[in-house]
């Protein structure tokens, strides 16, 4: 394909079969949300400090996402690569190494907060050989996507 068949980062639809559908992906879905939010922050132009592992607030769990009401809370960012389709997914991140003590509503290290991942079929671009200049193939591939995160037991050393 050369870049004009290529549109603002698009496959080209006779290449994608039916059965795929990755706006039924959560990080596909999620991208649209999360940009809308980048663009809120920064018309109200503050500087919010990267939040760090938080407390536990049980009065602002009922209107929460779950990612903010989990012992194990994560956030969300966009990871873009343009030589994957889709371009941009969201991807989480553990907030905090261990997990939030129910009690207190502080982090402990008594167990630990790690990522949940879920394995996405994409599309990788790659230019075609040099007697086609400025012409792609695409290759299926499959990466894990961190979706989420979860309290487990710590590993116990040997």
């Amino acid at each position: 394909f050369s870049q004009e068949q290529l549109q603002a980062g698009e496959v080209p639809m006779h290449y994608v079969s039916r059965a795929v559908h990755w706006d039924r992906y959560a990080p596909v879905q999620m991208v649209p949300y999360l940009e809308q939010a980048q663009r809120d922050r920064s018309h109200r132009r503050r500087r919010h400090p990267e939040p760090g592992c938080p407390a536990l607030q049980l009065a602002a769990g009922a209107h929460s996402e779950a990612n903010e009401r989990s012992i194990s809370p994560w956030r969300y960012r966009i990871d873009e690569d343009e030589n994957r389709y889709p371009p941009k997914l969201a991807f989480a991140e553990c907030l905090c190494n261990g997990c939030i003590d129910t009690k207190t509503g502080r982090e402990t290290t008594a167990l630990n907060s790690v990522l949940i991942h879920q394995t996405m079929m994409v599309l990788r671009r790659k230019p075609c050989p040099r007697d086609a200049p400025a012409t792609f193939a695409f290759d299926v591939d499959y990466i894990r996507v961190p979706v989420g995160c979860t309290c487990v037991l710590p590993r116990s050393a040997p």
